[in-house]
């Protein structure tokens, strides 16, 4: 699933890459040049319309100057017929006509030329600027078209390099899944979630009517306890179901109660009781096992610790027991090495005062020490329940095809014999943790002496110059390198006081 989910990831990476960046970078140059022509389209239209508001002005001026060249030739030659017009008032009338016409014959000239040059910027619009502008936009529409059918191509090409791969892939799944065994599956879901609690052992049955072991049926219904109490009782020992009350008619005479069967793993089988009815004793049950259930629901209200995860069945306890150890460890391990650096660098400060001043350290150590001190009351307090938790139970080895549903393991498997005397039947087991010796780290590099080093300090180690060590862990910033002998003897050198090279 992994690999397969791998080559579609390759797809995505391949198609975000090869093809959407590069069809998002060609877009944004597409409208770029879209909006340059339809720029230059625009411009071509705004230059038509203002040769044509020129064109109108010129003819509106010329039909105006026009008409007043006609009133002034009208009124001369009204005048030049008025007997007593004088001859001045004629040629003032004539000399205001021939003005009004040379006007008028000029703004005709005017507007023959403006309507001679919007009707060239007209053909240049529609006939050349307009099909060179929409030639650009077809040919930039090809190329995107183009583009997009590359992009169509590429695509087809990284599936198909693919698909062998994700066959294989979808064959090695079909392989995995065929190769399921559900059996195993169940088994460990069982041991992880085992609860490690005993299984009780069979309900005596008490014969009231020869008036026996009354006393002790006396206090069969005392005080009720917990589920976890009940349930940490030895197997041996049974629940009492019926108190003084309910007591079952005398008929006859009939013997002390039987010895339990070993209960099957699916529950203890029904008690005999000879010749008493079944349907009787089944009542009497229930009555008296009703106000046991009702006192299990009020420890609902009761408090749970979840510090010591006491309300977890062992087995479970155990394992966040040991869980929370681990994790614990881990942060005082740290916390050493944290006091470590700082208790070095302190003692270089000391013995060089002018690299720092020690007195500076002092609330990080003192931190360092109350948290260390924290986590070991804490370790401490968890490996007393990991005890507590442990001395439940014998622990033993096991295997995994010899558990049943109940965590126990299985009585026809030979490693389930137990070392336990008092009981016969094994209740729960674990792993149990092999601690072996430490092995050395692997070396990273290695360092040439540059100057003699005492090491003098707790934790370091004396070095001459020249002398050759391995490195075992890198400098992390606190100015010391872990290095080691060919004897085996380890300890922190001042990285400034060595030459490293690490292995590639």
């Amino acid at each position: 699933m992994n690999d397969y989910a791998g080559q579609r990831e390759l797809i995505a990476e391949n198609m975000m890459i090869n093809i959407c960046i590069e069809l998002t970078k060609y877009l944004q140059e597409l409208k770029q040049e879209r909006k340059t022509h339809l720029l230059e389209a625009k411009k071509a239209q705004q230059s038509l319309e203002g040769t044509f508001k020129q064109l109108d002005n010129s003819k509106k001026r010329f039909e105006r100057e026009w008409r007043e060249a006609e009133k002034a030739a009208q009124h001369a030659e009204k005048t030049d017929q008025d007997l007593n017009a004088t001859k001045a008032d004629v040629e003032k009338a004539k000399q205001q006509a021939h003005m009004r016409t040379h006007i008028a014959e000029e703004c005709k000239n005017d507007y023959a030329l403006q309507l001679q040059k919007y009707n060239k910027e007209q053909n240049q619009f529609y006939f050349t600027e307009m099909p060179l502008i929409f030639n650009r936009l077809q040919d930039m529409d090809e190329r995107r078209i183009k583009m997009l059918a590359q992009g169509y191509i590429l695509f087809a090409d990284t599936e198909r390099h693919v698909m062998p791969i994700i066959g294989k892939c979808l064959e090695g799944i079909s392989r995995a899944g065929t190769n399921v065994n559900e059996r195993n599956d169940s088994l460990v879901l069982i041991e992880q979630h085992k609860s490690g609690f005993e299984r009780p052992g069979d309900v005596e049955f008490e014969d009231y009517s020869q008036g026996i072991n009354r006393a002790s049926s006396d206090s069969s219904l005392s005080t009720p306890k917990g589920p976890l109490e009940l349930l940490s009782k030895n197997k041996n020992k049974t629940f009492r179901l019926f108190n003084k009350k309910s007591k079952l008619p005398s008929t006859s005479p009939s013997p002390l109660s039987t010895p339990p069967n070993p209960s099957p793993a699916n529950g203890p089988p029904s008690p005999k009781f000879g010749r008493d009815p079944l349907s009787y004793c089944l009542k009497e049950i229930n009555k008296t096992v009703k106000p046991r259930i009702s006192s299990f629901r009020t420890l609902k209200k009761t408090p749970v610790d979840t510090e010591g995860f006491t309300h977890l069945p062992p087995e479970q306890r155990r394992k966040r027991l040991q869980q929370k150890i681990d994790d614990i460890s881990k942060e005082l391990q740290k916390e050493t090495d944290q006091s470590e650096a700082l208790d070095k660098m302190k003692d270089v400060y000391e013995k060089n005062p002018q690299m720092g001043d020690p007195a500076s350290l002092a609330p990080q150590i003192t931190q360092t020490a109350q948290n260390m001190e924290r986590l070991r009351g804490e370790l401490n307090k968890y490996e007393s329940w990991l005890a507590e938790a442990g001395g439940r139970g014998d622990s033993i080895r096991y295997s995994t095809h010899s558990m049943n549903n109940n965590g126990a393991p299985n009585p026809s498997s030979p490693e389930a014999i137990s070392d336990d005397t008092e009981s016969s039947q094994v209740i729960y087991t674990e792993f149990d943790d092999d601690f072996e010796e430490e092995e050395l780290a692997a070396p990273i590099g290695q360092c040439t002496a540059l100057y003699n080093f005492p090491g003098s300090s707790e934790g370091t180690i004396s070095m001459q110059e020249g002398e050759v060590l391995s490195v075992v862990e890198e400098d992390k910033g606190d100015g010391w390198t872990r290095v080691r002998r060919n004897n085996g003897d380890e300890g922190y050198i001042p990285t400034s006081y060595a030459t490293i090279t690490l292995n590639n």
